[in-house]
């Protein structure tokens, strides 16, 4: 579990996976590292059906909302609290 819940994964074309290694699907290459990373795009479906079975969120978003979601965490945790 802590594999799918410390990963995310980025959707693109079938080009945006190769030019990244496919290492686009972080969550099947956490998830089973030793397998070639090109048979994570056949994976996915079969890891995403898994999760929704047993209610674990499937971080799946393009790379834009990935990183939106990034820098705003870092802003949360870097400004103090308001009282």
């Amino acid at each position: 579990m802590r594999q799918i819940r410390g990963s995310s994964n980025l959707t693109g074309s079938e080009a945006f996976h190769i030019l990244s290694g496919h290492l686009s699907h972080q969550i099947e290459h956490h998830l089973f590292p030793d397998i070639p990373a090109r048979r994570y795009r056949q994976m996915a479906p079969k890891v995403e059906a898994v999760c929704k079975k047993y209610g674990l969120n499937y971080n799946n978003a393009s790379f834009v909302k990935q990183f939106g979601q990034v820098v705003g965490r870092i802003v949360k945790y870097a400004f103090p609290f308001k009282k």
